[in-house]
C-alpha cells in the first residue's frame, strides 16, 4: 500500500521509511548496550581496545540514524507558519 515502483526499483513511503530508522536505532541502542557490558567484563587488552572501536563504531552509526530521523520528521510534518489576523 505505501510502496510505489520506479523503474525495477520499489520505493518506500516516508511512513515506512521512519518504521525502518526507528527500528534500527532501537537495534543499535540495544547494540551499545552489549558492547558496554563486553568491555566491562574483559581484561585482555586487545579485546579492551577492541570494544572501545567498536562503542565509538556504534554511537556514529546511532548519531547518523538519529540525524537520518530529525531529517525524515522534518519533511513528513511541514512546518506550522502562524498568519496574524488584521
Amino acid at each position: 500500500m505505501g510502496e510505489k515502483t520506479v523503474l525495477f526499483k520499489t520505493r518506500k513511503s516516508a511512513d515506512t521509511e521512519l518504521d525502518d530508522l526507528l527500528h534500527s536505532l532501537s537495534h543499535t541502542r540495544c547494540e551499545i548496550e552489549q558492547a558496554y557490558n563486553r568491555f566491562n567484563f574483559t581484561n585482555d587488552p586487545d579485546l579492551i581496545e577492541s570494544y572501545v572501536y567498536e562503542i565509538k563504531a556504534l554511537q556514529c552509526r546511532y548519531n547518523y540514524l538519529l540525524h537520518r530521523i530529525k531529517e525524515s520528521r522534518e519533511v513528513s510534518a511541514p512546518p506550522y507558519i502562524h498568519s496574524k489576523s488584521q
